[in-house]
């Protein structure tokens, strides 16, 4: 038995869907009943592994309580369980512990600083565990991000834009602003045959692209224009204007390119392809 929290998620679907494929058995726990799962649950010994993805994920969530009590306090007592039993776990942290710096922690707001409490209290605590990873994921996209809102990928974004109006709305400067982009069927697969030892690793692919190029990807396939929007103010000086993952720990992996993301999408009035 697998528990896997997050399930109703972007990315937790994603696994959920990987896990169900292989006639792996899911426990699924989301934030309606994670304490109470954690107060009732008694089949410990029967758990494989834990694969954690569950976190109020909103960068711009001011709710310090709720992020406290979901996103660290859930997040350690489910690891105090892993530890007591012996269940090997796969979590999700953050690329956005790093903030404005490329190597160095410097959380921007209260969802980095709880993603960064955490991987502080689990390599504190590294030699109690069976075995742990962190993964610190950088700026995933693909299917499924509707939920998300404006929380969703700007690859997602941009082909909201363009499906509905015909227009892609990078902001002024884009070029110059570039992220590390991974597709969300590689970071899956990784994360569940990764079998490296316990310990933190960035996953993105190592091969960051701007924001314009992003854009201009979606406006070509789309035959849509480019309309440039001011910066938004609220968002200076707590923006990532460069991300890139330290991906030497993974050698020779193909990943899947943006552009050749874009490039498989088909065009309105017709299901996705991936």
């Amino acid at each position: 038995m697998i528990i896997l929290t997050g399930s109703d998620g972007f990315i937790g679907k994603h696994f959920k869907n990987s896990l169900e494929s292989g006639q792996q058995l899911i426990l699924p726990v989301d934030v309606d009943n994670a304490f109470n799962f954690l107060e009732q649950f008694n089949r410990w010994d029967e758990v494989s592994m834990i694969i954690h993805q569950g976190a109020l994920s909103s960068t711009t969530n001011i709710n310090i309580d709720a992020i406290y009590k979901y996103n660290i306090v859930f997040s350690i007592e489910l690891f105090k369980k892993a530890i007591k039993h012996k269940i090997p776990v796969k979590y999700a942290s953050s690329a956005s512990v790093y903030g404005t710096q490329k190597d160095k922690i410097n959380p921007l707001n209260y969802y980095a600083l709880s993603k960064t409490t955490v991987d502080y209290w689990v390599m504190d605590n590294i030699d109690e565990f069976e075995h742990i990873q962190g993964f610190r994921y950088f700026n995933v996209y693909g299917s499924g991000e509707e939920s998300k809102g404006l929380m969703a990928s700007l690859v997602s974004q941009f082909w909201w834009q363009a499906r509905a109006t015909q227009q892609v709305h990078p902001f002024e400067g884009s070029d110059e602003v570039l992220r590390d982009y991974v597709w969300v069927g590689d970071l899956v697969k990784i994360v569940l045959q990764n079998t490296a030892g316990s310990g933190i690793f960035d996953l993105g692919t190592g091969q960051p692209t701007s924001i314009d190029t992003v854009a201009r990807l979606v406006s070509l396939k789309t035959g849509s224009s480019l309309v440039p929007i001011p910066f938004p103010p609220h968002l200076k000086g707590k923006y990532q204007y460069y991300t890139i993952a330290d991906m030497d720990w993974l050698k020779d992996y193909n990943f899947l390119t943006v552009k050749e993301y874009i490039e498989r999408l088909n065009l309105p009035g017709q299901a996705l392809v991936i």
